[in-house]
């Protein structure tokens, strides 16, 4: 028997109805996503099956007995209490406070904090805990990894992966996703459809779909060009022989004004300011905190260089924000040194939406009551370039208060572009884009000319952009390579390595200490005094070349091995090249001090 059912549910705000005859039943046991771009109305689907918005029409079935749970998309800025006074008001029964206790220790939830002074992270986690504590037989959660970082996002999969109520849940994070769900409900122009089958095999479907609809319309299209050309031609319309011709006509003419084409994809174009200096941030032994006595991080020696992208990786609490502060000079060091390179033009999205004034309009917000923008050096009227973030004129007047989540995303991400700096710092940029602009957005981001540094718990996003990774671990920060997956294989052969050694006491003797050098053993050779004179011009060299060939590489019928050869070569003798002249500039400055 359904655990809730809805029969033909109407949900509109004022114009097209957001959901149109929906019928949905959710079985026990179920895990569901629901998928559909923002705007759809996805969110409010989850709000009428939690009982908080009440549909224009239609029915919903659901037994008294039947507890629904709703962990809603946005996180409250004030909340009074502390997090043990929360999870057990939620119970709505005092009998059964040891449940609160309970799911605190599972969520690993510190008790007698107060909520206001939590992370996002953490306070998304007791939100959490507010519908778990309820035991639902439905559990309804609307973008449930915002916020949370990667332990507590693997948690979750696994914890829903085998909890006995049903689930239904709306996500950006395609690796959840993938990992949660048995079906899909995906929603498109107000019309919902269920998929019993896995998100990947749902995609592949959706998409054949899509193409057989554009088929469909287009021969329409074709025959209602045929008729309207045959009307005009002057034919006797009114005799019997013609009038069920003209009434054919008249239908089809009906069936187009009605129809509901899907919304233009986002037009994203970032482009970057002037260059920088090979160096765009350096620190040396720099602490950084609140207190003097407790650093958040400690001994952090970093080296930023221009053009990588950066994915800053850590839990909740661990210090991202921290030094993202510390870069942006909004943080002084409490110990070390710190240099910011030259010509940097910073641009910063945050993830708490700040900067947005939510009493102005979309427009208001962009270009503070001018008509025009220039983007990219072009001058576009406000409207056309809130057009390329999927604003009509009609939402572009809309307060910010009243727009979604993803709507803000995005409304976010158009002042950021009309001004992108070469240093682009994105705290959560993910969070609550609909999937089809995240995956623009990863696009636009891999082939930004800046230099990026990146705040995400979404993993498929970090893999996708990130050249190279910083971990926050315990105070510390460590650097590596490559995305996500490629910092997760490093510890598992760090692991691997370092199991023997532990079980088996190495029988070689402690090298010696190396006797230290004067000065005079530390100057710098002739070759190495030439490197320093030399290398700059070798890496703008290469960097022109590297750009030569990638513009090459897309040219139509370019030999493709070939130049890849060449391309491989070029980025490997600058990688050498930028990692030389950075050894005989670190010596050179020690000598100087």
């Amino acid at each position: 028997m359904a655990l809730i059912t809805l029969y033909n549910i109407t949900v509109g705000f004022g114009n097209a109805p957001v959901l149109e005859n929906v019928s949905l039943s959710v079985e026990p046991g179920a895990r569901a996503c629901v998928t559909g771009r923002n705007g759809e109305g996805k969110s409010t689907l989850l709000k009428v099956l939690a009982g908080i918005l009440p549909p224009d029409s239609g029915e919903v079935l659901k037994d008294r007995s039947v507890r629904v749970a709703y962990l809603p998309q946005d996180v409250p800025e004030d909340r009074p209490g502390t997090v043990s006074e929360i999870l057990r008001a939620a119970t709505h029964d005092a009998a059964r406070e040891h449940v609160a206790d309970a799911v605190a220790t599972r969520l690993g939830l510190p008790g007698g904090a107060t909520f206001n002074a939590l992370s996002g992270g953490m306070r998304r986690r007791v939100l959490l805990g507010c519908a778990l504590v309820q035991e639902p037989h439905l559990l309804l959660l609307d973008e449930p990894t915002n916020h949370l970082d990667i332990a507590s996002i693997r948690w979750l999969e696994g914890f829903l992966a085998n909890a006995p109520f049903a689930c239904l849940f709306i996500t950006h994070d395609r690796a959840f996703l993938r990992a949660v769900a048995k079906s899909v409900f995906d929603l498109d122009r107000g019309i919902l459809s269920g998929w019993d089958c896995d998100y990947q095999t749902f995609l592949r479907r959706k998409a054949d779909l899509l193409a057989d609809e554009a088929v469909y319309w287009e021969r329409k299209s074709k025959k209602l060009s045929e008729e309207e050309a045959w009307l005009r031609r002057g034919v006797k319309a009114r005799t019997c022989r013609n009038e069920g011709r003209v009434a054919a006509l008249m239908k089809l003419r009906e069936e187009f004004a009605q129809r509901r084409t899907q919304t233009g994809t986002a037009t994203l174009s970032l482009g970057s300011a002037g260059r920088t200096g090979d160096i765009v941030y350096r620190c040396e032994g720099v602490s950084v905190g609140y207190d003097p006595g407790h650093p958040v991080l400690r001994d952090v020696t970093l080296r930023i260089l221009r053009g990588e992208r950066v994915g800053i990786l850590g839990g909740n609490g661990a210090g991202k924000t921290t030094l993202l502060r510390l870069i942006l000079g909004q943080l002084e060091p409490l110990r070390g040194t710190q240099q910011i390179g030259a010509n940097v033009q910073t641009a910063f999205f945050d993830q708490l939406r700040g900067a947005l004034n939510p009493e102005a309009t979309v427009a208001e917000n962009v270009a503070e009551g001018k008509e025009y923008v220039t983007v990219g050096g072009v001058r576009k009227h406000i409207f056309g370039y809130l057009g390329d973030f999927l604003f009509t004129p009609e939402r572009a007047r809309t307060p910010v208060k009243a727009l979604s989540g993803g709507e803000r995303a995005r409304l976010l991400l158009a002042r950021l572009f009309l001004n992108p700096g070469n240093l682009l710092v994105m705290d959560e940029p993910t969070n609550d884009l609909d999937i089809e602009t995240l995956e623009l957005l990863e696009e636009e981001l891999a082939n930004y000319k800046g230099t990026l540094l990146l705040v995400s718990h979404d993993r498929d996003f970090i893999d996708h952009v990130a050249t190279s990774v910083l971990v926050i671990e315990e105070g510390r920060v460590t650097a590596y390579p490559g995305g996500y997956s490629d910092w997760q294989e490093a510890r598992r052969r760090q692991s691997a390595a370092a199991a023997p050694a532990d079980s088996k006491p190495s029988a070689r003797p402690a090298a010696p200490a190396a006797p230290k050098r004067d000065n005079a053993a530390m100057r710098l050779s002739y070759r190495e005094q030439q490197l320093l004179k030399t290398l700059p011009e070798t890496i703008d060299r290469l960097e022109t070349k590297i750009a030569e060939l990638n513009a090459a590489l897309a040219a139509p019928g370019a030999d493709y091995a070939a130049l890849s050869a060449e391309l491989a070569a070029a980025e490997g003798e600058l990688e050498q090249a930028v990692e030389q002249y950075f050894d005989v500039e670190a010596k050179a400055e020690a000598l100087g001090r």
